[in-house]
């Protein structure tokens, strides 16, 4: 039997947890109606001393070596301040490098790849997280390499996965791996989970918060989101900054984690999205909203950043907010 612990860590997102415990009851339940033993046997594994009790029927049991576990995943956090999870659930990262020199296999859900790489079990390791988390997930953990559009990633036996829905596709993945294909085709059909998406960029919203105290990378960001449409090069909007090109590159990156100009395309981009979102907007109106003047390369940098065309990201979202408002 393979030994699964969930971690309930604190501030993790509920759904996040009930998804985990919801597909490996499942799994156990159709091995036991093919007449054999359930698989998996479930843990919830709990950090905090006082806190007792039961999490989905399941006891809340210690964190201690006795076991000798297969497999952890480490839930999504329902809170953005990604510096305070890790922190207040320090108790499980020197735990988790213990378990996994012991042999384990660990998977993150969403955001919880911040917990896990501040482990260091990441470091020099391919993975992904929430696409609006990447930013930051970039700037604080330079040294894993992060794949922003990836759904699902797996470096040797740590895996990760993007945002919310994604995690079906990290379980769906596991259960391959650990139970073969036509398990993970018989649980995403009764979950309803299309088995082939390969990326999640066109989830994404680029809103970046300030999480740095650069006030010099401030101005320019402030810069760039007044007067994305109106410039034409990223000197328009440095040349009177009290700092070196190469110097401000260095901070700008630092702070959040992306070049300045991929910051300038990435907001132009956004731009264009929401122009198609609306029921008036097409590619062209899209473009020139935007900023960009070159359609060829207008599309390019769309497709790069989004996963699609601009014509099928607005047939896509365009086409739903129709359906919504009737």
């Amino acid at each position: 039997m393979i030994q699964l612990g969930v971690l309930s860590t604190k501030y993790h997102r509920l759904l996040s947890i009930a998804a985990i415990l919801d597909v490996f009851e499942t799994v156990n339940s159709f091995c036991v109606e093919e007449g054999g033993a359930p698989t998996f046997k479930i843990h919830v594994l709990n950090a905090d001393d006082d806190h007792k009790g039961f999490y989905g029927g399941y006891p809340l049991e210690e964190l201690d070596d006795r076991t000798r576990f297969d497999l952890i995943v480490i839930p999504a956090f329902a809170i953005s301040d990604m510096k305070k999870a890790i922190r207040d659930n320090g108790a499980f990262m020197g735990w988790l490098c213990d378990v996994r020199h012991r042999g384990a296999a660990i998977a993150s859900v969403c955001t919880g790849a911040f917990l896990l790489a501040a482990t260091g079990l990441l470091d020099d390791k391919t993975a992904t997280t929430h696409v609006d988390a990447t930013g930051s997930f970039a700037a604080s953990f330079p040294s894993v390499r992060l794949q922003a559009d990836a759904v699902v990633t797996q470096d040797q036996d740590i895996y990760t996965s993007g945002g919310s829905t994604n995690s079906f596709h990290l379980l769906l993945l596991l259960i391959e791996n650990y139970c073969g294909r036509e398990m993970a085709i018989r649980t995403a059909k009764y979950f309803a989970i299309d088995m082939d998406r390969e990326q999640q960029a066109h989830f994404a919203t680029f809103n970046p918060a300030p999480s740095h105290q650069d006030e010099l990378v401030s101005q320019l960001q402030e810069r760039i989101r007044r007067d994305y449409a109106q410039v034409s090069t990223i000197e328009e909007l440095i040349n009177d900054l009290p700092s070196s090109r190469r110097n401000l590159a260095r901070r700008f990156k630092h702070a959040t984690g992306i070049t300045f100009i991929e910051y300038l395309q990435r907001t132009r981009i956004e731009a264009a999205k929401r122009v198609l979102e609306q029921s008036s907007g097409g590619v062209l109106e899209s473009m020139i909203a935007s900023g960009y003047n070159d359609e060829k390369t207008f599309r390019q940098l769309f497709k790069k950043t989004v996963g699609m065309t601009p014509s099928s990201y607005r047939d896509k979202y365009h086409v739903r907010l129709q359906h919504i408002h009737v």
